[in-house]
């Protein structure tokens, strides 16, 4: 049975999910600034539309002239993730008020509130800093940081799922060292992104014909070679830069995909065939989206479905590891000893 909360934290959940495909479009659509302040646009609450305001907005930033679908892009993921932010924190506020209650999360709900503030600020960041690499790459983290928890809040609340029979140390592991890599393939997805190394190679599964490229990779992940100032729109890595991010986006595709299909392997072995087969079939689709992305040059639809498809297999892995780490279900026996024991009586098995 749902416990209190469950609704609006499966709205939350929905919402996240729509701010992160909202977020991959206006990147991929070059809008990030489609609004060169923040957290207006132009110095208004919406897109300027009328001719006084489009003449207001041109005074007050000569350098950035006005594009109205952009502006609009970058405006309406600003508004749902400023929706986003008042669910997330309702949700902290209600927690609060029902903390001491059986099964009632609390320090989930503060950390959500702490990853939507910080997220706000990153979205600043992003703006006023220009579409700075680094940013721009953390602030993508951070949405599908708050996706991922408020998924775990939607699970642990819920009251769905009955405890597992006992699982190996060894298979809670591996899911949860599988977990850690797709959160790095995310990363360098990011990286990619925000570096516009998307078609750094145009070919599959060569890269310009060759498997092993020039590649500069010193400059590709210097963190430190990226300076504060420059405008940042369309990127400003050479070519060899672009294409060491791409390979290693594609080497850390390889390794997800291993390990995912090994972890797929053990959850079928232990009689959970539902999770292997979603493990699977997401990383399936994520494989064949990327592969679509290079071969079909980045169409828009394509892109941002490869981005809601990593989120998707975050959400999954996250799903397996909370499955595997719920408290074990208790063998027949165990419980027969444990009522018995509630009588006053301690029945043995007989022989």
């Amino acid at each position: 049975m749902a416990r209190p909360g469950y609704r609006l934290a499966l709205i939350a959940t929905l919402l996240a999910a729509v701010v992160v495909l909202l977020g991959a479009y206006t990147r991929l659509t070059h809008a990030g600034l489609g609004c060169p302040d923040w957290p207006g646009c132009y110095g208004f609450l919406s897109v300027p539309m009328s001719e006084q305001q489009q003449g207001l907005a041109a005074l007050r930033f000569p350098e950035a002239p006005l594009e109205v679908r952009k502006g609009w892009n970058e405006m309406i993921h600003r508004y749902f993730a400023g929706t986003l932010g008042l669910v997330i924190l309702a949700l902290a506020v209600q927690a609060m008020r029902r903390r001491g209650r059986p099964g009632q999360p609390l320090k989930l709900p503060l950390a959500l509130l702490a990853v939507v503030i910080a997220q706000a600020a990153f979205g600043m960041w992003t703006v006023t800093l220009q579409l700075w690499p680094q940013v721009v790459t953390a602030h993508l983290l951070g949405g599908f940081t708050t996706l991922s928890l408020l998924f775990l809040l939607c699970l642990r609340l819920s009251g769905a799922f009955a405890p597992l029979p006992a699982v190996s140390g060894r298979l809670r592991a591996f899911a949860g060292f599988a977990l850690l890599l797709v959160i790095g393939q995310v990363t360098l997805g990011g990286w990619v992104s925000s570096n516009y190394a998307a078609v750094a190679c145009t070919d599959f599964p060569t890269c310009h014909g060759q498997w092993w490229p020039q590649m500069d990779f010193a400059n590709a992940f210097d963190l430190t070679h990226h300076d504060i100032g420059p405008n940042y729109l369309g990127g400003l890595l050479y070519g060899e830069a672009r294409t060491a991010i791409h390979v290693s986006h594609r080497i850390g595709a390889l390794l997800v995909a291993l390990v995912a299909l090994l972890l797929g392997g053990m959850l079928w072995r232990q009689g959970l065939g539902r999770l292997a087969a979603l493990l699977l079939a997401t990383l399936a689709l994520q494989i064949g989206l990327g592969i679509s992305n290079v071969l079909f040059n980045l169409p828009l639809a394509v892109a941002v479905a490869h981005n809601g498809g990593g989120a998707a297999l975050l959400l999954v892995l996250v799903l397996v590891n909370y499955r595997l780490r719920q408290p074990a279900q208790a063998p027949a026996h165990a419980e027969a000893v444990s009522i018995s024991n509630t009588t006053g009586r301690l029945d043995l098995p007989r022989a």
